[in-house]
């Protein structure tokens, strides 16, 4: 049996530990925080969405970044073993809308607990405030790691497991690229991903607060549509976010290094423009003697309202039986494409996760062994590795973490 240090007490780290005590290694796991699963903690706005019910095909669909290294991963071990790990580990789950799996207490700390109570039954030694410097090769081999102080621990193999550089208050710092790096591996550029996306318009401040459900996003580069999604987003101070949002920032994040992005929203996707227009007849015609802006009331939230009057160019004032056909038709393009410019992305302190990291060409897919160093492992954030929002991320950690204790000899 071997003796396994994992550098890194988060989702990966964990999963990794109890994986590989249960099968009867000697496992050491080294957090530098006061406490284990800090990130783990804020995921899904503290609910933690630990995976999706949904295929293993659906899984790698929803990858964007090396989705084919991952076919042994959530082949192995699926999003359905993930749930059932922890439905045996006390858990109780729920499936929500788009096939996001919470606990059901909606207590991301239930999931966190689940892990330490399994560590602690396999004979995981967990070492907390333990600082890891480096990782101790030779020839080409493993053979421990160095501790802030200096003390240099032994083993067979090494885990690591650090994370990104996402919320980097959680301990996200990057350590993870600085000993993959000192062992020869590459490292490829790290940039925030599902995070918040930055704005250009005025009016976008002033619905801070403001959260649309069951719109249609597009965004376009030199006219050419380069992604689409229905759901939900919400306004802030500085752009938008939300889950659309974020997936979005995933998908279209680095065609911001070429310039900005148009995106336009479709405030009533479930109507054609026929039946929109019809709409807004109907709204007119109840309110022939009425100011404009007081005939519109029904179509929007109120704080969207005085927005969309003003970007209509009608004169809220304008009586509803002197608007023109065109100035109506008009306003019915306006609701199907309310127009925003996208000048830039959230940064890592907003980020939910990390793009980029060890480049996986130098990882075994099927054990998530180095191809340098023997006896050397990465597993999570830290590879180059990410998917878009609905629990995919974590799946990835849970699967690679899973994978790498399942190679221990």
């Amino acid at each position: 049996m071997a003796k396994l240090l994992i550098i890194g007490g988060g989702a990966a780290g964990m999963m990794a530990g109890v994986q590989a005590a249960r099968r009867g290694h000697e496992v050491h796991l080294y957090e530098k925080n006061e406490k284990l699963g800090k990130k783990l903690y804020i995921t899904g706005k503290g609910r933690c969405n630990l995976t999706n019910d949904c295929t293993v095909e659906d899984l790698l669909l929803n990858v964007v970044t090396n989705p084919k290294f991952l076919y042994s991963a959530f082949y192995t071990f699926p999003s359905q073993s993930v749930m059932d790990f922890f439905e045996q580990s006390g858990v109780h789950l729920k499936t929500e809308r788009g096939g996001r799996v919470f606990p059901q207490s909606d207590h991301s700390s239930d999931i966190i607990r689940a892990l330490e109570r399994e560590m602690k039954k396999a004979g995981v030694q967990v070492h907390l405030h333990a600082e890891i410097s480096g990782i101790l090769t030779k020839n080409q081999q493993v053979r421990g790691i160095v501790k802030k102080d200096g003390q240099e621990i032994l083993a067979d193999d090494v885990l690591v497991a650090t994370g990104g550089l996402s919320y980097p208050t959680t301990g996200s710092t990057g350590d993870g690229y600085e000993f993959a790096r000192a062992c020869g591996h590459t490292v490829t550029r790290q940039t925030p991903s599902l995070v918040p996306l930055l704005t250009k318009e005025a009016y976008i401040p002033r619905l801070q607060g403001l959260s649309l459900r069951n719109v249609t996003l597009s965004i376009f580069q030199n006219h050419r549509k380069i992604f689409e999604d229905f759901g939900e987003m919400m306004f802030t101070g500085k752009g938008v976010t939300g889950p659309m949002i974020l997936s979005a920032s995933s998908r279209v994040g680095n065609c911001l290094d070429k310039g900005e992005l148009n995106a336009s929203l479709d405030l009533k996707p479930a109507l054609s423009p026929e039946q929109l227009d019809q709409r807004i007849l109907r709204d007119f015609g109840e309110n022939l003697n009425r100011q404009f802006k007081n005939a519109v009331t029904g179509l929007f939230p109120s704080s969207l309202t005085p927005v969309m009057i003003e970007l209509s160019q009608i004169d809220p004032e304008k009586k509803v039986h002197d608007i023109s056909r065109q100035e109506r038709q008009d306003f019915g393009r306006l609701i199907k494409a309310l127009p925003f410019t996208i000048v830039g992305r959230g940064d890592f302190r907003e980020a939910v996760i990390t793009r980029g990291g060890v480049s996986v060409r130098e990882i075994n897919p099927g054990t998530m062994e180095s191809k340098k160093i023997k006896g050397l492992y990465f597993a999570g954030e830290v590879l180059d590795l990410d998917a878009l929002t609905g629990g995919y991320n974590l799946q990835i950690a849970w699967s690679t973490a899973y994978l790498a204790a399942q190679a221990l000899e």
